[in-house]
C-alpha cells in the first residue's frame, strides 16, 4: 500500500481572516487532522512566511509583491500562526514556503521522499491558491493526489466550485474528508 500524508496548506491567521466564509471550520479540520495522526498519516502543515523587509519577495511576482508593502506574513508575526484547534503536534512536520505552492523553493519534496511519500491529501486556503499550484506541481512530481473538497475554502464560491467539479479531477481524485478517511 502506497504511504499518504496529510497537507494542511495555508491555515494561518492572517490568511483565515480573509476568508469571511470560513469561520466555523476549524473543528472539522481538526476531526480530520487527529484521524491521520491515528491512522499513522504524517501530518504536514504549509504555511506562508517571509523574512523581515522581505528579500525574497521579487518585485516581478504579482502575488508576493502585494504582500510587501502591508508588511505581511513575516515570520515569528501572528499572521503565520497556525490555530491552537489544529496547531501542530510533536511529530508532525512544518514547512514554511515563499510563493503560492507548497513546492515552490521549499523542502517539500525531500521531506515527502524521505518518508516514502507517494500520495498526496491536499486541504487548504485557497482553492485557487495553494491548493491549485500544489495540484499542479504534485501531479508534475508524479504523487497521487486527492483534493479533500471540503477541506478546501476560496473568497470566490464559484472558483471553489469550478476547481473542484471540473479542474482537479483531470489530476486528482475529488472526494470530501469523510470519504477519503473512509478509505484509509
Amino acid at each position: 500500500m502506497s504511504k499518504t500524508a496529510l497537507l494542511i496548506m495555508d491555515l494561518q491567521n492572517g490568511i483565515i481572516e480573509r476568508l469571511p466564509n470560513f469561520s466555523g471550520q476549524l473543528p472539522h479540520y481538526a476531526s480530520t487532522i487527529a484521524a491521520a495522526r491515528a491512522a499513522s498519516i504524517p501530518v504536514i502543515y504549509i504555511k506562508l512566511g517571509f523574512r523581515p523587509n522581505h528579500p525574497d519577495v521579487s518585485p516581478r511576482n504579482k502575488m508576493t509583491e502585494r504582500i510587501k508593502p502591508s508588511n505581511g506574513f513575516l515570520e515569528g508575526s501572528d499572521a503565520v500562526v497556525i490555530p491552537a484547534s489544529i496547531a501542530p503536534i510533536d511529530g508532525d512536520i512544518i514547512v514554511t514556503k515563499k510563493r503560492v505552492s507548497a513546492f515552490a523553493g521549499t523542502d517539500l519534496e525531500l521531506v515527502l521522499r524521505s518518508l516514502g511519500v507517494e500520495k498526496l491529501a491536499l486541504a487548504g486556503l485557497s482553492t485557487s491558491g495553494v491548493v491549485l499550484s500544489t495540484v499542479r506541481a504534485a501531479s508534475d512530481l508524479d504523487y497521487g493526489i486527492t483534493v479533500l473538497q471540503d477541506l478546501c475554502f476560496d473568497a470566490d464560491e464559484e472558483v471553489h466550485r469550478v476547481l473542484v467539479e471540473k479542474v482537479f479531477p483531470r489530476q486528482a481524485d475529488v472526494k470530501t474528508a469523510d470519504e477519503w478517511l473512509a478509505g484509509l
